[in-house]
């Protein structure tokens, strides 16, 4: 099977790009599996230190592989928005096939060390073990936290400059980058800007690396459609997925107070994020 660097690098030839999408139980495994196998897909499952801590950094690396290797399907895991070394090199270490350092909040310099530590961590695991771990990093401010807002947080949506870009990968030597390009994390009740597409091509042309949309969750369909065009190779969604299984887990409580069987509860959680994931494996994918 081919690598993730693969899949992302076939991604940006063809014009399309991988969902990533997150997780904090098994129903939403299942979901976002079922989805993009019927569509014959790549896909990422993404797991931040919270739901890292949750789920479980071994079982989900247990899980995620056994799926692979039993159906031999694309699906990777990245250790999403871990916010220091150490937890980086744990998930590298536990074997994720990818990580996001995410220090946007830490002052340019301190986020170039830290995250150049992490790149030289994973090539040295790479070296020594012939895995191929990528290394992401995230510039400019897209807020925080997968959840509903009022308003836009307040720094948030500051762009990202395309000779920042360039300083920082050369800096640090990172194998993809989160710019700032107007999508903010979580959904924002007001509505979300606009991506900027004409900085997204103006960085993916100057930094010469796969860029990933961080904040997809209630974005238009046009500002995906052009944004992957422009050179987004992977999108994230978590928000839009929670809404899913919290929807659907209140209405099946709901409609059947009497049972307590958890397996019956659930299961209309895994349908409701299956057809949020598909609908949007449709899109990034340009699948009718």
């Amino acid at each position: 099977m081919k690598t993730l660097r693969e899949y992302v690098k076939e991604a940006n030839e063809k014009g399309t790009a991988i969902g990533h999408f997150n997780i904090s139980n098994l129903e939403g495994l299942h979901g976002i599996y079922q989805a993009a196998k019927k569509l014959d897909v790549p896909v990422i499952i993404g797991l931040s230190e919270g739901e890292e801590d949750f789920v479980g950094r071994t079982e989900a690396v247990s899980m995620i592989h056994s799926l692979r290797e039993k159906e031999n399907f694309p699906i990777f895991l990245n250790a999403d928005h871990h916010y220091s070394f150490e937890r980086v090199k744990e998930a590298i270490d536990a074997g994720f096939d990818a990580v996001i350092i995410d220090g946007a909040a830490k002052s340019h310099e301190e986020n170039i060390t830290m995250t150049r530590k992490c790149v030289e961590y994973a090539r040295k695991i790479t070296s020594e073990t012939g895995r191929d771990i990528l290394v992401e990093a995230e510039i400019g401010y897209i807020g925080s936290g997968s959840n509903i807002k009022e308003t836009i947080p307040e720094g948030a949506g500051i762009k990202t400059k395309p000779e920042e870009a360039k300083s920082f990968v050369d800096a640090t030597g990172i194998d993809m980058l989160a710019p700032s390009v107007g999508s903010i994390h979580g959904l924002i009740k007001s509505g979300k800007p606009h991506i900027d597409t004409d900085l997204v091509r103006e960085i993916r042309t100057t930094v010469g690396i796969p860029l990933v949309l961080h904040g997809g969750s209630g974005l238009r369909d046009e500002d995906f459609v052009n944004g992957i065009k422009a050179g987004i190779n992977i999108v994230h969604i978590n928000t839009e997925i929670r809404i899913a299984f919290d929807e659907a887990i209140k209405k099946s409580i709901i409609d059947n107070p009497d049972e307590v069987v958890p397996y019956k509860l659930l299961t209309p959680t895994v349908d409701a994020i299956e057809k949020v994931v598909e609908n949007r494996l449709k899109l990034f994918n340009g699948i009718v």
